[in-house]
Order: C-alpha cells, then structure tokens, then sequence
C-alpha cells in the first residue's frame, strides 16, 4: 500500500542509520497520510518484526520521530501520530 502512495520501500542498507531508514520512512508514511493525526503507531515490538529490525533499532526510530515532533509516546497508552501545529510552520506539538 505504501508504494501505491509514493513512498519508496524501506531499505535498510542504505547509507544511512538504520533507526534514521526507518524513522524517514514512517514519516513518509505520515506526510502521505498513510497515518493520519492522532493514528496509534503498532508497538515497538510489532514495528520491529514488520521492518525486520531488532527491537533497539525500533525504539531509537520511535524516539527519532519523537525528536521530530512527528510523534508522542504516552505511557502505557502508545505512540500517536501528533497533530501539526497551529502555527503552520511544518513542526508538530502533541495532541
């Protein structure tokens, strides 16, 4: 589905971290709307076995994106898709 949208496949060999890959790609899949604001991201375990990772390089691409603003972690409730700020100016703030 996320090819169909225009974003490329996610490639951990690159010459890139391999958390900062897969923190580039689920953003991608953010601006494409492919999760949408307020959206739960799957777990970091889940996240992990679905791009083939170890849970460490997951939890450091959760934490890239936090980083970002493009998402928040809200304990023993999950990591959500942050809704962009009123301001416009591309960054993010929590919901």
């Amino acid at each position: 589905m996320a090819e169909e949208q225009g974003i490329p496949p996610f490639d951990p060999e690159g010459a890139v971290y391999v958390y900062a890959a897969m923190a580039d790609h689920i953003a991608a899949r953010i601006q494409a709307g492919e999760l949408r604001v307020n959206a739960r991201l799957a777990g970091e375990r889940a996240l992990a076995e679905e791009y083939g990772v170890a849970l460490g390089t997951a939890r450091r691409a959760i934490e890239e994106l936090r980083q970002r603003g493009l998402v928040v972690t809200l304990p023993a409730k999950g990591t959500f898709v942050a809704a962009p700020q009123p301001g416009g100016d591309g960054e993010t703030e929590p919901v």
